[in-house]
């Protein structure tokens, strides 16, 4: 690869991957120009993020759909980041997963370069910047609105940000959503939330509110236990971002059907 970069472009130059990648080939980076609009391509729907007592929560449901059709039922929607922070990803499927590849490999060559890890906050304020640089795409149809959350070393808790197509970024307290079920999903939150929560207690209202968000958002895909699909869960400690096993999701899932069936 350093052999098809121009002069003054050596890898040590510059600690961004993009940047490197958009002088090396700049046919990898996600499209600019798209005909979305004329095509019917897969969208993620639902995921949210909230805060508990040692970190943050985030959490999606498993469907992707293409327009009134169900494109994907076991979709990935929520991915580890790096060893402190996790992404969520709603809007076109294929290009957020562009975007979270590209994330990634831009932590981990900013970490080898550099030999230092950015920020919580300097992580937010890139992705910020990679989703700004898919404007041209995001009005052509290509719309990608992910949420981004870690544990911040510096400050000792948990931290949520959430951004708009053009790049806009802010900062949550307590919780938020995004996605086609983003506001049943964040009724439901604001209803269940509390400070101090533990994890079992945070998973179980994360996926409280991803079941609401099903039921009155037909884009949004409802636990199936006969299936074996269940949300998608990752928690983000001081030690670290990890999946949630499945079968502790599950366990969440039973309790809040038991509850409503009561």
């Amino acid at each position: 690869m350093t052999e098809s970069l121009p002069p003054g472009g050596a890898i040590g130059a510059n600690p961004s991957f993009v940047d490197l990648v958009r002088q090396a080939r700049p046919e990898a980076l996600p499209m600019a120009e798209s005909t979305a609009g004329e095509l019917r391509l897969p969208h993620g729907t639902t995921v949210l993020g909230l805060k508990f007592a040692d970190g943050v929560i985030m959490a999606g449901d498993r469907r992707a759909t293409s327009g009134n059709l169900v494109a994907d039922t076991k979709i990935r929607k929520v991915f580890p980041a790096d060893e402190r922070s996790a992404i969520a990803i709603a809007g076109a499927a294929g290009q957020a997963l562009e975007i979270v590849k590209l994330f990634q490999l831009e932590l981990e060559h900013y970490e080898k370069i550099t030999g230092d890890r950015l920020s919580l906050e300097g992580k937010a304020n890139r992705l910020a910047q990679m989703i700004r640089q898919n404007l041209p795409a995001a009005m052509q149809g290509l719309v990608v609105v992910p949420l981004f959350g870690g544990f911040d070393d510096r400050r000792g808790e948990g931290r949520i940000f959430y951004y708009d197509a053009t790049g806009g970024r802010w900062e949550e307290d307590d919780y938020q959503t995004t996605g086609s079920g983003g506001l049943p999903a964040k009724n439901s939150l604001k209803k269940r939330w509390r400070p101090g929560l533990d994890r079992t207690a945070a998973i179980r209202i994360a996926v409280e509110a991803l079941i609401d968000a099903s039921e009155d958002d037909t884009a949004t895909g409802g636990p199936d236990s006969i299936r074996g699909i269940f949300p998608n869960v990752v928690a983000i400690t001081t030690d670290g971002a990890e999946d949630v096993p499945e079968a502790e999701v599950a366990t969440a899932v039973e309790a809040v059907l038991q509850e409503r069936s009561a």
